[in-house]
């Protein structure tokens, strides 16, 4: 049985910094691409950033040289390092993987977490 699990998330000042984890279970994790995405209420879901199983990364351009994701095969786990958060990053976080990198970035990846809420605020 395929599954994702994040964590990580929680209540942060603008600025601050967070890590959430996306650990995997019941796939070759290796292979696998994995993305994050987030929502917020009443807004789209997005992708924030997304790594493929040979090292390649997208990131939204909102986020870029504020959020890394990274990932540990060792450990089947994704990281996704945010920086200098701003208000407008709360949502809730999901991790999507599918062994295809387009497929999680066109957002139908296979497998979905349930996602780890991110509040950014004062």
């Amino acid at each position: 049985q395929v599954q994702l699990v994040e964590s990580g998330g929680g209540l942060v000042q603008p600025g601050g910094s967070l890590r959430l984890s996306c650990a995997a279970s019941g796939i070759s994790f290796s292979i696998y691409a994995i993305g994050w995405y987030r929502q917020a209420p009443g807004k789209q879901r997005e992708l924030v950033a997304a790594i493929g199983s040979g090292g390649t990364i997208n990131y939204l351009d909102s986020v870029k040289g504020r959020f890394f994701i990274s990932r540990d095969n060792t450990k089947n786990t994704v990281y996704l390092h945010m920086n200098s958060l701003k208000p407008e990053d709360t949502a809730v976080y999901y991790c999507s993987a599918d062994r295809l990198l387009n497929r999680v970035i066109a957002g139908t990846g296979r497998t979905w977490g349930q996602g780890t809420q991110v509040t950014v605020s004062s």
